[in-house]
């Protein structure tokens, strides 16, 4: 386990599965041994409002906010909220709005648009594939874990080309 601490800012709108994406990627760094924060911010008032949610882990994580200027990675499943977004971003941070419309190709159905960038988060992370695989299970609990792992599994090839 590295001795660092892991900065994660997701976001979009509602009804995407930002809340799920950040859910799954918490209980994949809990199975991995870190230590998970994890915060929301969403106007679930209405569907399509912004919702972004902040997730953190490592050895020993003292707040779930990712502070503006922070995040080591931006995960954004809509084009739209990223302009509100970036500016969690760090400098020499990792911001994968940039395999958006690949994501959205890959999939078929965009419900699964958030398991896909999950996907693609995972190949950067120092989280085995196992841990993913059972973070998508307690997550999904057997909801279309099928689907659910394939479309992570294309998204983690699109996260590593």
């Amino acid at each position: 386990m590295e001795n660092r601490t892991y900065n994660i800012t997701f976001g979009g709108t509602g009804g995407q599965g930002v809340l799920k994406a950040s859910e799954v990627c918490g209980w994949a760094a809990m199975f991995a041994g870190y230590h998970v924060k994890k915060s929301e911010v969403h106007g679930m008032a209405q569907r399509g409002g912004s919702v972004e949610s902040h997730l953190r882990f490592g050895r020993k994580v003292y707040s779930p906010l990712v502070a503006a200027g922070a995040a080591d990675f931006l995960v954004c499943f809509h084009h739209e909220e990223h302009p509100r977004l970036k500016a969690f971003l760090r400098k020499g941070g990792v911001d994968l709005t940039v395999h958006l419309d690949k994501a959205v190709e890959a999939v078929e159905n965009p419900r699964y648009l958030n398991t896909c960038l999950i996907g693609v988060l995972s190949a950067r992370l120092p989280i085995k594939e196992e841990h993913w695989m059972k973070a998508l299970e307690v997550v999904f609990k057997g909801k279309g874990i099928e689907q659910n792992r394939k479309v992570f599994l294309d998204g983690r090839e699109i996260g590593q080309s």
